[in-house]
Formats: C-alpha cells, sequence, structure tokens
C-alpha cells in the first residue's frame, strides 16, 4: 500500500480559521436547503396533509428500501431566481435510492408548492434527472401529482417541455424501465408522463388524468363532464387502459411500486465490490483545509487522504506537471483514477500529464474523478509561445472523447477554460458537485473587473477622451460584486450547474453512491477514438 501522509496542522490557527469559514458557509447552504424541505410553506403543507396526503419526500421514504440512502439531486434548483421568484427545489424532487434492491432514479412533483406546477426550473431539474438515469441506466419512477405547465411562464416551458417526453420514450428504447404513480392531477402535458411510463398505478378517487379537464372540454366541445368519467383512475384502470393498477391509497400505491419493481429482472453491469476499508485520515478535518482566500493554495493530498479507501494513493508522475496530481485509488472499492489541482495554474506539463492519465483510464475502463482547484491554464508570451493553447487543448479533446464515467467535485476555484479542462458541466461529467467554497466563472472578480477597466481606459485614450478613474473606480466595485455574487456555489446550483452543494464531509459518501449508480450500466473507456492531439 502507498499511504498518503497527512501534514495538516489541525491545531494551528490558519486551521481554525479555515474550519470556521468552511461552517459558517455550510451554514447559508443549509438555510438554503431548509428552503427547499418547506416547499410551499406550513399553509399548504396543512391543506396537503388535510386532504389525506403524505408530502413528496414522504411518498419517497415509503417507497424506498428501509435504512437505505437517498442521494437528492439538484436540491436548490430556482435558488435566486428572479421575477418571477420560484420556490427552492422548484416544485419537484429528484434522486438515486434504491427500490426492491434495484438503484433507481425517482422523481416526486411537490403538490404543495403551486399544485407542483411545472416552471422552467421544474423542467431544467427533471431533464438533468432523465439525463442522469439514461447515460447510467437506471429505472425511472415518477411520483406524479402535478397541475401541468405554470401557466404564466408557459413561454419558456411549452416548447423545450416535449423533451421531457421524449426522454421517457428513449428511455424505454433503450430498455431502461419508467414507472409512473399517478396520486392526484396529472392534467394536460402532464398526461403523457403516465400515458408514455412503461407501468402505471393509480389512486382510486385520486388521480385524475385528462388533456383536458371539464372546464376545457366545456369550452372546446359543449360536452358536460366530471373529473371522474373523464379521467379518474377508476375510468382508466377499467375503460381506458391507461392503468396497469389500481391503488386503494397512497401507501398501497407505493406497494405497488415496489412489486413492479421487484419484477423488472434488473442487474447491474458490474457486481457490487466487497466492502472496503475507511480513510485511515478523518473526514471531520475536511472542514479545515480550503483557505478561505482561493488564491492561497492547498495540497489536494488532504483531500484524497480522506476520501479514499485506506488512503492508499499511487500518484502518476508525481515529479512532473505538479500543479496537477494524478493518480490511483479505490473509493468504496470501486477504481478510480483521480485528477486534482494542486496549486490552481495548469501549465503546459500539466495539461500533457492529464491527457496520457486519461488516455490510460480508458484502457482499463476507470471511471475518473475530477477535484477542482484551478485558476486556469497559464497565460504569458513564455507560456503562449511554449505551446499552452495546443497543450491546454490537447487535455480539453482527451477529458471531451473519454468515455469512461467521469465525477467532478469542485472544492476551490474552477475559473475559465481550467474549468472545462477538469470536466466542467458542459464536458458531461455524470455527476457533479461542489463545496460550500467552490467559485466558478470566465474568471476571478478582480481579474475581470481589471480588464474591463483597461479596455475602457484604452478606449478613451484611443479617442482622445480624457479618462475619469472615479467612474472607473466604482465600476469596478460594480463588476466585482456582480461576478462574486455569480460565481458563488448556491448561485451556480440553482441555476443546476452542478447537482448539489454539498458537506465536504459527507465526500466520500456522495461518490460512493455516485460510483455505484454508475456502475448499473457498462463502464467501458474509449479504445482510441480520440481527437487529433497537435503536439
Amino acid at each position: 500500500m502507498t499511504v498518503l501522509a497527512t501534514a495538516l496542522d489541525t491545531g494551528g490557527a490558519a486551521y481554525a480559521q479555515r474550519r470556521a469559514e468552511m461552517l459558517a458557509k455550510l451554514a447559508e447552504v443549509e438555510e438554503a436547503h431548509g428552503q427547499a424541505l418547506a416547499g410551499g410553506g406550513e399553509k399548504y403543507l396543512t391543506r396537503h396533509r388535510g386532504r389525506g396526503k403524505l408530502p413528496a419526500r414522504e411518498r419517497i421514504e415509503l417507497l424506498l428500501d428501509p435504512d437505505t440512502p437517498f442521494l437528492e439531486l439538484s436540491p436548490l434548483a430556482a435558488w435566486g431566481s428572479e421575477s418571477p421568484t420560484y420556490a427552492v427545489g422548484a416544485a419537484l424532487v429528484t434522486g438515486i435510492g434504491v427500490v426492491e434492491g434495484v438503484e433507481c432514479l425517482i422523481t416526486a412533483n411537490d403538490p404543495t408548492v403551486r399544485g407542483g406546477a411545472s416552471n422552467p426550473w421544474t423542467l431544467k431539474k427533471a431533464l438533468r434527472a432523465n439525463e442522469i438515469a439514461y447515460a447510467n441506466r437506471l429505472p425511472v419512477i415518477s411520483l406524479v401529482e402535478s397541475g401541468g405547465a405554470d401557466l404564466p411562464s408557459q413561454k419558456e416551458i411549452f416548447i423545450p417541455g416535449g423533451a421531457l417526453f421524449k426522454d421517457l420514450t428513449r428511455l424505454s428504447a433503450a430498455g431502461i424501465p419508467t414507472v409512473a404513480v399517478v396520486f392526484g392531477n396529472s392534467t394536460a402535458g402532464g398526461a403523457y408522463v403516465p400515458g408514455m411510463s412503461d407501468h402505471v398505478i393509480m389512486v382510486k378517487e385520486r388521480a385524475k388524468v385528462f388533456l383536458g379537464g371539464p372546464p376545457l372540454v366545456k369550452m372546446a366541445t359543449g360536452e358536460e363532464s366530471d373529473d371522474e368519467s373523464l379521467g379518474g383512475a377508476e375510468m382508466h384502470a377499467r375503460t381506458s387502459g391507461l392503468a396497469d393498477h389500481l391503488a386503494l391509497d397512497e401507501p398501497d400505491a407505493l406497494r405497488q411500486a415496489r412489486r413492479v419493481v421487484a419484477r423488472l429482472n434488473r442487474r447491474k453491469a458490474h457486481p457490487d465490490p466487497a466492502p472496503a476499508p475507511p480513510p485511515k485520515c478523518d473526514a471531520e478535518e475536511l472542514l479545515g483545509i480550503v483557505p478561505g482566500d482561493l488564491k492561497a493554495p492547498f495540497d489536494p493530498g488532504e483531500v484524497i487522504a480522506r476520501i479514499v479507501d485506506g488512503s492508499d494513493f499511487d500518484a502518476f508522475k508525481p515529479l512532473y506537471g505538479t500543479s496537477l496530481t494524478c493518480g490511483w485509488a479505490t473509493l468504496h472499492g470501486y477504481p478510480v483514477g483521480i485528477l486534482a489541482n494542486a496549486r490552481g495554474v495548469l501549465f503546459s506539463e500539466e495539461s500533457q500529464k492529464a491527457a496520457h492519465f486519461i488516455q490510460l483510464a480508458n484502457q482499463r475502463d476507470i471511471p475518473l474523478l475530477f477535484l477542482h482547484n484551478t485558476t486556469g491554464y497559464m497565460v504569458g508570451k513564455e507560456y503562449e509561445q511554449g505551446g499552452i493553447i495546443k497543450h491546454g487543448a490537447m487535455m480539453i479533446n482527451a477529458v471531451s472523447n473519454s468515455k469512461v464515467p467521469h465525477l467532478s467535485v469542485l472544492m476551490g476555484a474552477s475559473y475559465g477554460a481550467g474549468h472545462y479542462g477538469m470536466c466542467g458541466r458542459a464536458y458531461d461529467p455524470r455527476f457533479l458537485f461542489s463545496w460550500p467554497t467552490a467559485k466558478s466563472a470566465v474568471m476571478g472578480p478582480q481579474q475581470l473587473a481589471g480588464v474591463l477597466s483597461i479596455v475602457a481606459r484604452a478606449s478613451a485614450a484611443a479617442k482622445g477622451q480624457p479618462y475619469d478613474d472615479e467612474a472607473d473606480a466604482g465600476l469596478r466595485a460594480m463588476v466585482e460584486q456582480q461576478i462574486e455574487s455569480e460565481s458563488l456555489p448556491l448561485f451556480l446550483s440553482g441555476r443546476l450547474y452542478d447537482d448539489g452543494v454539498i458537506d465536504p464531509r459527507d465526500t466520500r459518501t456522495v461518490l460512493g453512491l455516485c460510483l455505484s449508480a454508475v456502475h448499473t450500466a457498462p463502464v467501458e473507456g474509449a479504445r482510441g477514438g480520440f481527437g487529433i492531439f497537435r503536439m
């Protein structure tokens, strides 16, 4: 074994300060999570329970195998959304859990938020969930109770919203089962969720599935009808055939959903590994590693030592390209190749090292874990002449064409093209999570404001005009504040640029759940198939 040594001084003042800063940021995240858990608020939750209905997360809890984890995804969707303001969580709960021993992707409408109506963030969150299910071959269980589209925002939902139904058909065509459990309204476009699912369960006297409700039918055709005869669960079970199973109540519907999953005959592409030894270093210490000032470097080995099995890590090219740590480990028994930024900047050596390492992982069918703390690729005359563009392109090429599953965790900075080279959101990592200390943008706030100032000053000089230094200072301050706020993890998570902001102490558990999910599908690397590397 190659056990990582630790030099972390947990009794020092610097560690205590970093820990305190992390805990303060975690408190902000927990407050935002509390808003998501509150759904539509106490008034609407009480009314929902008064109708004999369970909240979305309690439905999920009854569906899951007892004492098994649920990895909730995108819980902060819509956080900080502008006018109109949408509820944090976007009226939808999504995540991965185990049902009858089968890992499933679960979605549940939250009817306490505007009747579960879908807004633009709901759609983005649902599409991301389907993307995860498709890539990892996870059966999809939809717990449905939604009034359809939030009509005031229909212009942002209707046209792209068709992808939701397309996804269901593509999942089914790929042999990935889809199950819909309908608890209440599933109207208009929402009727196609059960309509396009492989298995449909409806709750008697509660589920209502129709393209147009009685008022719309009256307006369109003049026909008088009632909810039950038009789209009730019993009608669909006895007459239309849309319902495969008729449930007496919500617990019975969830019991039947579990039985459907039990009969799917699902097998993972790869068996689960044997139990693995925990890290030799304490995960609690992850709170005090990342400095508040992201320009200050930290050793990613201290993070790796606290998340991989037995703190056992075999470094790759440890003496070359030392601003990027690469190496092999196992995490909860799953083999992983790790790329972790050591000192922020990526030079030509780091880029070439990364490309080589990614190719090796693809030859060995080993998933890759990217731990971000990068300010981007190095700039300047010396580095441009040394080929930083073609070497950075080599790394991005390798990431783009790699076929093994990628997992990304933003620990600190993730700026510029370095975000791309380290497999940011646009490069389709299977999962991407952020720590509360993470920041991501085209560049740092001070650098961006400074660039704008230099350009404005040069423009004024070219025109022969005087430059207003006082106005410049105000502009720089405003830009820095804007970019800083738009770089923070709550803002980015609200826009679904990650799959959640996690407590650093949970990193090993979260990654273990993700690795288990990705091994539901075959893990196979690219044998060649990379674009042209410019040497």
